[in-house]
Protein backbone atom coordinates (compact mmCIF):
# COMPACT_ATOMS: atom_id res chain seq x y z
CA UNK A 1 0.00 0.00 0.00
CA UNK A 2 1.22 3.52 -0.84
CA UNK A 3 1.38 5.66 2.30
CA UNK A 4 3.08 8.64 0.67
CA UNK A 5 -0.15 10.66 0.66
CA UNK A 6 -0.73 10.24 4.41
CA UNK A 7 0.18 13.80 5.42
CA UNK A 8 -1.73 15.25 2.47
CA UNK A 9 -4.85 13.20 3.26
CA UNK A 10 -4.77 14.27 6.92
CA UNK A 11 -4.75 17.91 5.79
CA UNK A 12 -7.48 17.33 3.20
CA UNK A 13 -9.73 15.60 5.75
CA UNK A 14 -9.12 18.43 8.23
CA UNK A 15 -10.06 21.10 5.70
CA UNK A 16 -13.13 19.39 4.23
CA UNK A 17 -15.61 20.16 7.02
CA UNK A 18 -14.71 23.82 7.65
CA UNK A 19 -14.53 24.53 3.91
CA UNK A 20 -17.98 23.07 3.21
CA UNK A 21 -19.49 24.79 6.25
CA UNK A 22 -17.98 28.14 5.23
CA UNK A 23 -21.17 28.76 3.27
CA UNK A 24 -23.43 28.42 6.33
CA UNK A 25 -25.88 31.35 6.28
CA UNK A 26 -25.33 32.53 9.84
CA UNK A 27 -21.53 32.50 9.85
CA UNK A 28 -21.07 33.11 6.09
CA UNK A 29 -17.35 32.56 6.52
CA UNK A 30 -16.73 32.81 2.78
CA UNK A 31 -17.57 36.52 3.01
CA UNK A 32 -14.64 36.95 5.41
CA UNK A 33 -12.05 35.33 3.15
CA UNK A 34 -11.00 38.83 2.05
CA UNK A 35 -9.71 39.39 5.60
CA UNK A 36 -8.58 35.85 6.34
CA UNK A 37 -6.38 35.10 3.34
CA UNK A 38 -4.18 38.22 3.69
CA UNK A 39 -4.05 37.67 7.46
CA UNK A 40 -2.67 34.16 6.94
CA UNK A 41 0.35 35.28 4.93
CA UNK A 42 2.55 36.84 7.62
CA UNK A 43 2.11 34.04 10.19
CA UNK A 44 2.70 31.43 7.47
CA UNK A 45 5.92 33.15 6.39
CA UNK A 46 7.10 33.42 10.00
CA UNK A 47 6.41 29.76 10.75
CA UNK A 48 7.88 28.55 7.47
CA UNK A 49 11.16 30.35 8.13
CA UNK A 50 11.20 29.00 11.69
CA UNK A 51 10.33 25.51 10.42
CA UNK A 52 13.05 25.63 7.79
CA UNK A 53 15.76 26.59 10.29
CA UNK A 54 14.71 24.00 12.85
CA UNK A 55 14.37 21.23 10.28
CA UNK A 56 17.91 21.92 9.09
CA UNK A 57 19.09 22.04 12.72
CA UNK A 58 17.56 18.63 13.43
CA UNK A 59 15.00 19.83 15.99
CA UNK A 60 12.37 17.87 14.06
CA UNK A 61 12.19 15.94 10.81
CA UNK A 62 9.70 14.30 8.44
CA UNK A 63 9.35 10.64 7.56
CA UNK A 64 9.79 10.09 3.82
CA UNK A 65 7.35 7.17 4.07
CA UNK A 66 4.35 9.45 4.63
CA UNK A 67 4.98 12.45 2.38
CA UNK A 68 4.72 12.85 -1.39
CA UNK A 69 8.39 13.79 -1.69
CA UNK A 70 7.72 17.24 -3.15
CA UNK A 71 9.78 19.71 -1.13
CA UNK A 72 10.35 23.44 -0.91
CA UNK A 73 13.92 23.60 0.34
CA UNK A 74 13.92 21.31 3.42
CA UNK A 75 10.16 21.31 3.93
CA UNK A 76 7.65 18.87 2.44
CA UNK A 77 4.90 20.52 0.41
CA UNK A 78 2.41 19.22 2.98
CA UNK A 79 4.20 21.07 5.77
CA UNK A 80 3.88 24.30 3.80
CA UNK A 81 0.16 23.63 3.34
CA UNK A 82 -0.16 22.93 7.08
CA UNK A 83 0.37 26.63 7.83
CA UNK A 84 -2.60 27.55 5.69
CA UNK A 85 -4.97 24.62 6.25
CA UNK A 86 -4.77 24.57 10.05
CA UNK A 87 -5.24 28.36 10.47
CA UNK A 88 -8.19 28.27 8.06
CA UNK A 89 -9.89 25.56 10.11
CA UNK A 90 -9.12 27.18 13.45
CA UNK A 91 -10.17 30.71 12.48
CA UNK A 92 -13.37 29.18 11.08
CA UNK A 93 -14.11 27.62 14.49
CA UNK A 94 -13.24 30.94 16.18
CA UNK A 95 -15.65 32.79 13.90
CA UNK A 96 -18.43 30.26 14.54
CA UNK A 97 -18.07 30.79 18.29
CA UNK A 98 -18.09 34.58 17.87
CA UNK A 99 -21.16 34.46 15.62
CA UNK A 100 -23.19 32.04 17.73
CA UNK A 101 -22.06 33.45 21.08
CA UNK A 102 -21.44 37.17 20.45
CA UNK A 103 -21.38 37.92 24.18
CA UNK A 104 -17.85 36.47 24.41
CA UNK A 105 -16.55 39.63 22.76
CA UNK A 106 -18.20 41.81 25.38
CA UNK A 107 -16.07 40.42 28.20
CA UNK A 108 -12.55 41.37 29.21
CA UNK A 109 -11.80 38.56 31.63
CA UNK A 110 -9.41 37.03 29.15
CA UNK A 111 -7.02 39.99 29.17
CA UNK A 112 -5.41 39.31 32.57
CA UNK A 113 -5.32 35.58 31.77
CA UNK A 114 -3.50 36.19 28.49
CA UNK A 115 -1.17 38.67 30.18
CA UNK A 116 -0.31 36.10 32.86
CA UNK A 117 0.30 33.51 30.17
CA UNK A 118 2.73 35.91 28.52
CA UNK A 119 4.66 36.23 31.79
CA UNK A 120 4.71 32.44 32.24
CA UNK A 121 5.95 31.99 28.68
CA UNK A 122 8.78 34.43 29.37
CA UNK A 123 9.73 32.54 32.53
CA UNK A 124 9.59 29.25 30.62
CA UNK A 125 11.88 30.69 27.95
CA UNK A 126 14.49 31.71 30.53
CA UNK A 127 14.40 28.25 32.12
CA UNK A 128 14.60 26.23 28.90
CA UNK A 129 17.38 27.95 27.00
CA UNK A 130 19.26 25.23 25.16
CA UNK A 131 16.14 23.24 24.30
CA UNK A 132 15.31 24.85 20.99
CA UNK A 133 11.68 23.79 20.58
CA UNK A 134 10.65 24.69 24.13
CA UNK A 135 12.70 27.88 24.27
CA UNK A 136 11.61 29.42 20.98
CA UNK A 137 7.97 28.40 21.36
CA UNK A 138 7.88 30.06 24.79
CA UNK A 139 9.83 33.12 23.68
CA UNK A 140 7.78 33.80 20.54
CA UNK A 141 4.53 33.40 22.47
CA UNK A 142 5.75 35.85 25.11
CA UNK A 143 6.84 38.39 22.49
CA UNK A 144 3.63 38.24 20.48
CA UNK A 145 1.42 38.49 23.57
CA UNK A 146 3.50 41.49 24.66
CA UNK A 147 2.95 43.05 21.22
CA UNK A 148 -0.83 42.60 21.58
CA UNK A 149 -0.79 44.66 24.78
CA UNK A 150 1.84 47.20 23.73
CA UNK A 151 0.09 47.95 20.43
CA UNK A 152 -3.52 47.69 21.56
CA UNK A 153 -4.74 50.37 19.17
CA UNK A 154 -3.28 48.55 16.19
CA UNK A 155 -4.80 45.25 17.37
CA UNK A 156 -8.02 46.94 18.51
CA UNK A 157 -10.26 44.27 16.99
CA UNK A 158 -8.64 41.50 19.02
CA UNK A 159 -10.52 40.21 22.07
CA UNK A 160 -8.56 38.00 24.46
CA UNK A 161 -11.66 36.38 25.95
CA UNK A 162 -13.03 35.34 22.56
CA UNK A 163 -9.65 33.95 21.55
CA UNK A 164 -9.06 31.95 24.73
CA UNK A 165 -12.55 30.45 24.74
CA UNK A 166 -12.27 29.51 21.08
CA UNK A 167 -8.81 28.03 21.58
CA UNK A 168 -10.18 25.71 24.26
CA UNK A 169 -12.45 24.35 21.52
CA UNK A 170 -9.89 24.56 18.69
CA UNK A 171 -7.24 22.66 20.65
CA UNK A 172 -9.32 19.45 20.52
CA UNK A 173 -9.26 18.93 16.71
CA UNK A 174 -5.76 20.45 16.62
CA UNK A 175 -4.48 17.75 18.99
CA UNK A 176 -6.24 15.01 17.03
CA UNK A 177 -4.47 16.12 13.85
CA UNK A 178 -1.20 16.51 15.74
CA UNK A 179 -1.71 13.12 17.32
CA UNK A 180 -1.92 11.54 13.88
CA UNK A 181 1.14 13.42 12.64
CA UNK A 182 3.27 12.48 15.66
CA UNK A 183 1.79 9.03 16.23
CA UNK A 184 2.06 7.57 12.71
CA UNK A 185 4.71 9.23 12.75
CA UNK A 186 4.81 11.77 9.94
CA UNK A 187 6.74 14.23 12.12
CA UNK A 188 9.62 13.05 14.30
CA UNK A 189 11.04 15.08 17.18
CA UNK A 190 14.55 15.25 18.58
CA UNK A 191 13.80 14.99 22.30
CA UNK A 192 17.08 16.65 23.26
CA UNK A 193 15.52 19.87 21.92
CA UNK A 194 12.28 19.65 23.93
CA UNK A 195 11.22 18.68 27.44
CA UNK A 196 10.56 15.09 26.40
CA UNK A 197 7.14 15.24 28.04
CA UNK A 198 4.23 13.76 26.11
CA UNK A 199 0.89 15.35 27.03
CA UNK A 200 -1.26 12.25 26.74
CA UNK A 201 1.28 9.50 27.31
CA UNK A 202 -1.41 7.60 29.25
CA UNK A 203 -3.71 7.45 26.20
CA UNK A 204 -3.58 4.91 23.36
CA UNK A 205 -2.04 5.58 19.96
CA UNK A 206 -2.01 8.02 18.21
CA UNK A 207 -2.55 10.60 20.97
CA UNK A 208 0.25 9.35 23.21
CA UNK A 209 3.15 10.89 21.31
CA UNK A 210 2.33 14.64 21.28
CA UNK A 211 5.06 16.85 22.83
CA UNK A 212 3.66 19.34 25.34
CA UNK A 213 5.24 22.14 23.28
CA UNK A 214 2.83 21.41 20.42
CA UNK A 215 -0.09 22.91 22.37
CA UNK A 216 1.70 26.25 22.65
CA UNK A 217 3.18 26.10 19.15
CA UNK A 218 -0.39 25.74 17.92
CA UNK A 219 -1.56 28.50 20.22
CA UNK A 220 0.94 30.95 18.72
CA UNK A 221 -0.02 29.99 15.18
CA UNK A 222 -3.72 30.55 15.84
CA UNK A 223 -3.19 33.64 17.99
CA UNK A 224 -1.26 35.37 15.21
CA UNK A 225 -3.87 34.46 12.61
CA UNK A 226 -6.84 35.55 14.74
CA UNK A 227 -5.17 38.82 15.76
CA UNK A 228 -4.34 39.77 12.17
CA UNK A 229 -7.74 38.59 10.91
CA UNK A 230 -9.45 40.89 13.43
CA UNK A 231 -7.04 43.72 12.62
CA UNK A 232 -7.96 43.60 8.92
CA UNK A 233 -11.67 43.22 9.60
CA UNK A 234 -11.71 46.14 12.05
CA UNK A 235 -9.68 48.30 9.68
CA UNK A 236 -12.21 47.70 6.90
CA UNK A 237 -15.21 48.48 9.10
Amino acid sequence: MNYHYTYFLILAASLAGPLLLSFDKKVAFYKKWKYLFPAMLLPALFFLVWDEFKTKAGVWSFSDDYITGIKLSSLPLEEVLFFFVVPYCCVFIYECIVCYFPSVKQKNRGRPVLMMMGVLFLIAATLTYGKAYTFYTSLFNALFIAALFLFQKWFRGFNATAFLISYLVVVIPFLIVNGLLTGIPVVLYNDTENLGFRIFSFLPWPLNNIPVEDIFYGMLLILMNVALFERLRTKAA
